[in-house]
């Protein structure tokens, strides 16, 4: 059933479409008691792949979707979260569900742990010289939780991604040698303090560009403009990708998601690639952005289930140590499943982690 509801910030655009749009997913002729939630933060949910096999599995499921799908580069997460609580209030009141699941998929993980931390203790602060929203300070909580393959949060998988070697934002061609992951020279297999370079290069890259968005937001507000957009090239360069020997898991070396990294590095596809200057600050930022999984994960006190795929192209053992880590839940339990990413392979890959989800689930309600 297609679900769209009004946004308690933006109204319904002139063509009819509701700001707020996803799809509930039920069994056929049920009326489930314990329904799923899953956001991302600018990718399309309504049709999550895990959708129609928990809803065989007797479960209600809720792709939904906040204003910012498709649009990334507008993101603003006190914004989401309020647009994500209308999904989770239509679940109780008008669908029925008793036992709400938040689901926290890939980059979602740290979104929905934004939207439960808000729920339970109000903390979030509006982005660069936004009012604050009262409408977050009133979210229903989820009742469990469960992460499937989920970052540690936007801002350190950018800072992580980021090309080490740019040394001019405005120039794609402007690189340093010595801190290319893409020279042969380097490897791989690459040493240690190659990759300690350029994980500090990686950072210094990012913290200049939040000191440069705070700068230009402050001068254009001084001429009356209030945001602009801006590219940032050169978004695959984790030296994970290259070398799998780095945080081992059972990925294809010299791969990501888009495939050969270097062509992917080159190119025009990629997350965080368009920008508004204050979606920067409230997404990738290091210092600035709210979406860290971690500080949020730090009132995760519900049940929760972190699953991990072991041949990932893009989030690691260490970031599942992390995720876990920072789960203040008592209850909490984490598995490793046999897949890629979005557990496209193996064969039956999504139905074992259906299966390992539903058997979780059911024990707890």
């Amino acid at each position: 059933m297609f679900v769209g509801l009004p946004s308690p910030i933006a109204g319904r655009a002139g063509a009819g479409g509701h700001p707020c749009q996803g799809v509930w997913h039920t069994p056929r002729g049920q009326r489930p008691k314990v329904g799923f939630i899953a956001t991302h933060y600018n990718i399309d949910f309504s049709e999550h792949y895990l959708a129609d096999y928990l809803a065989a599995r007797g479960f209600g499921f809720l792709g939904w979707n906040t204003r910012f799908r498709g649009m990334e580069h507008a993101f603003m997460l006190d914004h989401a979260v309020a647009e994500i609580g209308r999904g989770v209030r239509w679940m109780r009141e008008v669908a029925g569900v008793e036992t709400v699941v938040l689901l926290g998929n890939s980059g979602g993980g740290s979104l929905m742990a934004a939207y439960h931390s808000q729920a339970v203790e109000p903390n979030l602060l509006p982005t660069w010289n936004q009012r604050p929203l009262d409408v977050i300070d009133d979210l229903i909580p989820g009742d469990l939780m469960v992460f499937v393959a989920a970052h540690t949060g936007r801002p350190e998988i950018m800072a992580n991604w980021l090309d080490a070697s740019v040394t001019d934002e405005s120039d794609l061609t402007a690189q340093d040698p010595e801190l290319d992951i893409y020279n042969p020279e380097h490897g791989p297999a690459f040493t240690d303090d190659f990759v300690e370079q350029v994980r500090i290069a990686q950072r210094e890259r990012s913290n200049r560009i939040t000191a440069w968005c705070k700068t230009e937001l402050e001068f254009l507000q001084s001429r009356g403009i209030r945001d602009r957009l801006f590219v940032v090239n050169r978004v695959w360069a984790d030296p994970r990708f290259v070398d799998a020997d780095l945080d081992p898991n059972r990925r294809v070396p010299n791969t990501c998601y888009l495939g050969d990294p270097k062509r992917a590095n080159d190119g025009i596809y990629g997350v965080g690639l368009v920008n508004s200057l204050r979606s920067w600050l409230s997404m990738w930022s290091l210092t600035d952005s709210q979406c860290q999984a971690a500080p949020h994960l730090a009132r995760v006190r519900v049940p929760t289930l972190l699953i991990e795929a072991d041949a990932d192209a893009g989030v690691f053992p260490s970031d599942g140590d992390a995720m876990f880590d920072a789960i203040a839940a008592v209850d909490k339990t984490r598995m490793r499943r046999s897949g890629d990413h979005y557990f496209q392979a193996p064969i039956g890959a999504r139905d074992r982690l259906s299966d390992a989800i539903a058997g979780w689930v059911n024990s707890r309600i």
